[in-house]
């Protein structure tokens, strides 16, 4: 069985209010992330249900954090992260039909990428920007889907698949920050360094994909 997912897709997005009595004002902090893979993949047929094989994935993600107090936005970040890396599935059709065939899948895959970071936060009159690159990062997914093959001849067939993915990475970023004291356009200060960001979601997915079904060796 050979396929490849073409929009493997997922958009979340949070919101945390904070508060302290003994601190005044409040602020709001908001999360956006949206992911999309591309995933080739080659299995073998070890019954007549169930697929084991594995896969190379290539993973685009973007997040953007911004805080906002009384509607104006104090502090902002935004990362891009991209990767390439390999795993392996396992799937089980449920049904054998010649037309629609639902299934249940599991996969996994790790490997390493890069990504890049910007953003500003203001403190009092003070303005700060940052930007930073990163390359070695390293990526980890596991996945579990549900969905629909429906067969367009003998041989291929295109599905449709929704479910939960994990992701985790992590990335070291060499980082420049420009403070701008006073906010009047002029740069004061200038730093240099590595931070190092971990980053966990937990998210829906949802895609399309082909498969082609090869005839067995005679």
């Amino acid at each position: 069985m050979v396929g490849v997912s073409i929009g493997n897709i997922y958009i979340n997005s949070g919101e945390t209010d904070y508060s302290d009595p003994n601190i005044p004002g409040s602020y709001t902090s908001n999360n956006n992330n949206f992911g999309i893979s591309f995933s080739p993949t080659y299995g073998w047929f070890i019954s007549d249900n169930t697929v084991i094989g594995g896969l190379i994935s290539l993973n685009y993600r973007r997040q953007k954090v911004f805080d906002e107090s009384i509607g104006i936005t104090f502090r902002r970040t935004t990362s891009n992260f991209f990767d390439i890396g390999i795993g392996g599935f396992a799937r089980n059709y449920f049904s054998s039909s010649a037309t629609w065939m639902p299934f249940g899948q599991f996969s996994t895959n790790f490997g390493l990428g890069s990504s890049n970071h910007d953003g500003f936060s203001f403190s009092g009159n003070d303005k700060s920007t940052f930007d930073g690159k990163s390359s070695g990062d390293f990526f980890a997914n596991a996945g579990l889907s549900a969905g629909l093959t429906k067969m367009l001849n003998t041989n291929t067939g295109l599905e449709v698949f929704v479910g939960y993915n994990f992701s985790y990475s992590k990335s070291t970023y060499k980082t420049t920050t420009l403070v701008d004291q006073g906010n009047d356009g002029t740069i004061d200060q200038t730093g240099t360094s590595e931070p190092t960001s971990k980053y966990t979601n937990h998210g829906f997915a949802a895609g399309i994909g082909f498969q082609i079904f090869l005839d067995p060796k005679k």
